[in-house]
């Protein structure tokens, strides 16, 4: 069992939410950080929502058990898909002075302030684009913006799989098609899987020059900074002495490789078990 103390933990469906530990690690550096991701039930976006509730539950329930005071899902999919049930129907009940945070609020305050047409693209895994998430939660922020979503087609798993740059662009351009066929008016393209922020040059370049290609990280950890800030009886728990330990469900060895390309540096990863209920 590791250490129990005041930790923020970090989950995600594998690699892509290292992107916004990384982000929020910057901003935070006086915090102890745990990070899982569930690299060997990766990639989540063509899950059913039922299954990404139960293996994001585990996540979550790990995290909690192993010092998490706070845990983020920094996964749009899963905050599309398990989020409310868990904040709802299980921390009340069994994690009553725990906190479960997604990434996809954050994202919905600030995006309108990158568009002047008020036409936002998202390209996003189509377990998120199912849920109508972007849409729905638009709507009670600003129903002037209109909302353009497009699943990003196998580009998670391209990413994870580190596979050959022919086969990625050719992806990212056949998606990004797709998104600029659903208006002419979009100016601004969010980043709505945390693994997209890897290519996101790439993205870029199969746009108009006009149209901006937004990540979350920073969005993400500029959030959790002010949430934090108003959460005292969180943050007061919180341990002030900064640590920094990763792990996934996946072979360690392997992950190690690819992680360095999402976190930016070289990291110590650790395999850990986890049960489903």
């Amino acid at each position: 069992m590791i250490k129990q103390t005041g930790k923020i933990g970090i989950f995600d469906s594998g690699l892509g939410g290292l992107t916004i530990l990384k982000e929020v690690v910057k901003l935070m550096p006086h915090y102890e950080y745990i990070y899982l991701g569930d690299n060997l039930n990766a990639p989540y976006g063509d899950r059913s929502p039922k299954e990404i509730f139960k293996l994001t539950l585990a996540g979550v329930e790990w995290l909690f058990e192993n010092g998490a005071m706070i845990a983020v899902l920094a996964c749009n999919t899963a905050s599309a898909n398990a989020l409310r049930k868990i904040q709802q129907e299980i921390l009340p009940s069994q994690y009553p002075d725990r906190k479960v945070l997604g990434i996809i609020i954050p994202t919905i305050e600030e995006i309108e302030k990158f568009s002047e047409s008020g036409y936002i693209g998202i390209l996003a895994t189509k377990a998120t684009v199912n849920s109508a998430i972007y849409e729905i939660e638009m709507r009670k922020q600003n129903p002037k913006i209109q909302i353009i979503s497009q699943d990003g087609g196998v580009l998670a798993g391209l990413i994870e799989k580190d596979c050959d740059e022919v086969a990625l662009l050719a992806e990212i351009k056949e998606v990004t098609d797709k998104l600029l066929f659903g208006s002419k008016s979009i100016d601004t393209v969010i980043l709505g899987c945390t693994h997209y922020a890897l290519i996101t040059k790439e993205i870029g370049k199969m746009l108009p020059t006009n149209i901006r290609v937004v990540e979350q990280g920073k969005i993400v950890a500029a959030k959790l900074f002010e949430y934090l800030n108003k959460h005292d009886e969180i943050r007061s728990k919180l341990s002030n002495s900064f640590s920094l330990n990763f792990y996934t469900t996946g072979d360690s060895m392997q992950v190690e490789k690819l992680a360095t390309r999402f976190y930016g540096e070289n990291i110590s990863i650790s395999t850990v078990i986890i049960k489903q209920v």
